[in-house]
């Protein structure tokens, strides 16, 4: 499951507020604000809404390894040479 630091992490290499992935995952804004600052559990299903969304828009998670968990974009340049 990925981390509230991960969810803010591919937000900003999206570059989008809390608002509009909260619209793109279709969870509340109150929702993935209390999940960011990790101060509740969130339900699973928000959990894979937000992924979900996140992963359309492009963002990889790494899972935890040597180096540790992160986020990447898949394709940076959008498929551009």
């Amino acid at each position: 499951m990925i981390s509230p630091r991960q969810i803010r992490a591919a937000r900003a290499l999206l570059g989008w507020s809390q608002q509009e992935l909260a619209d793109k995952a279709i969870v509340s804004l109150n929702a993935l604000a209390r999940l960011e600052s990790d101060k509740v559990d969130s339900r699973t299903s928000t959990l894979q809404a937000i992924e979900t969304a996140l992963t359309k828009a492009g963002v990889e998670f790494l899972p935890a390894g040597q180096k540790g968990v992160g986020v990447r974009l898949a394709d940076p340049d959008g498929g551009r040479p």
